[in-house]
């Protein structure tokens, strides 16, 4: 399995993401990258507050050329999960048009296109034949029935990531992709819960980013619902409960997707994610390495990935995720959580299960 980081523009003092692909380029195959100003998944790549880096679009060209001279797949996001009144608009379209028309001007094109826009998907299916058409991770796609439903405007899936623990769940999905012709791939890093009943406000609240900083908001109140849930330790255990994969665990599922989504466009320590997936191995906080990463809210205490049981993967790739009614997670998370100021293992609170695994 190789790997699609995510770009991210970096500050003076940061190390750049062309530097990070070439030390691992036998295991990185694409880049995605959203375009300036328009909405996409993560905050705006250029302007914040209203102040923009006008040196910003120069030095993502500039990358976007070495990384394909590297000889890596460039996938271009228009990925946000609302456009507004522009949703279905020749506007959108054209703005789209005019992204791909310039990518091949200046870096010979975008290879991939992600989105989670049918409307989108279907304006580069008519006039970018070329360019394969995935839909976004956002989008929940993780039935059969969901794919066969926009078929016709999509190449490949960003599976669903509230399934990356159902592995037969997982295989149902392959053999229908590759019986149709249709690519599936994986997000690995995800710190998002599983399930989270938030994600949709959350996905509309970062596609609309620009519009929201700039408003007079609910004061002394948080909007992110994991961020919110996880300041009661006795829900500490749905972390453990969630989407990730361990790097020690990717291999697993090799025969499944021949590629894997590194959540990086954000992530503080993009490198640390790239070399310990590429590696196979995370020694220190396992929450580090996820995007989100919810270290602040376990501090002073951390994830310490080596202190997890050896029946880890086996025991949460098949067991039905009924986490109301079990008690592994928690048990394991008395054996991994540990203090760092005191180098003492800590005892969560408990959340009231009444079964165990």
């Amino acid at each position: 399995m190789r790997f699609a980081i995510g770009y991210q523009l970096p500050d003076e003092d940061e190390e750049p993401l062309v530097d990070i692909v070439r030390d691992y380029l036998d295991h990185v195959a694409e880049i995605y990258f959203p375009w300036s100003d328009m909405p996409s998944g993560r905050a705006p790549l250029t302007t914040r507050r209203g102040y923009t880096d006008w040196t910003a679009q120069h030095r993502l060209e500039a990358d976007l050329r070495a990384l394909r001279d590297l000889g890596l797949k460039l996938d271009v996001l228009f990925n946000a999960n609302c456009y507004g009144r522009l949703a279905v608009s020749q506007h959108l379209a054209n703005r789209v048009i005019s992204v791909l028309d310039h990518l091949d001007a200046v870096v010979g094109g975008a290879d991939i296109v992600t989105t989670t826009s049918p409307a989108v998907a279907h304006v580069v299916k008519e006039s970018f034949p070329e360019v394969e058409v995935r839909a976004s991770v956002n989008m929940r796609i993780g039935t059969v029935q969901g794919m066969r439903y926009l078929a016709h405007l999509f190449d490949g899936y960003y599976v669903q990531r509230d399934f990356n623990r159902e592995l037969g769940h997982l295989r149902g999905l392959k053999q229908w992709a590759d019986e149709n012709g249709k690519k599936l791939y994986l997000l690995a890093n995800s710190g998002c819960l599983r399930f989270c009943s938030g994600q949709t406000f959350h996905d509309n609240l970062v596609a609309h980013e620009e519009e929201v900083d700039e408003t007079l908001n609910v004061p002394n109140w948080t909007p992110h619902t994991c961020w919110n849930f996880l300041r009661d330790r006795r829900h500490w255990p749905a972390v453990l409960q969630a989407t990730w994969i361990r790097p020690e665990d990717l291999h697993h599922y090799d025969d499944l997707f021949p590629l894997a989504k590194l959540a990086t466009r954000m992530h503080a320590r993009p490198r640390a994610v790239v070399h310990s997936y590429v590696k196979g191995r995370c020694r220190g906080n396992l929450l580090d390495l996820f995007e989100p990463g919810y270290s602040p809210a376990f501090s002073p205490c951390i994830v310490d990935n080596e202190r997890f049981p050896e029946d880890w993967f086996e025991r949460t790739s098949d067991c039905g995720g009924q986490c109301h009614k079990c008690g592994y997670c928690e048990a394991v998370l008395e054996q991994v959580l540990v203090n760092v100021d005191t180098e003492t293992l800590v005892r969560p609170l408990q959340t009231g299960n009444t079964e165990s695994s």
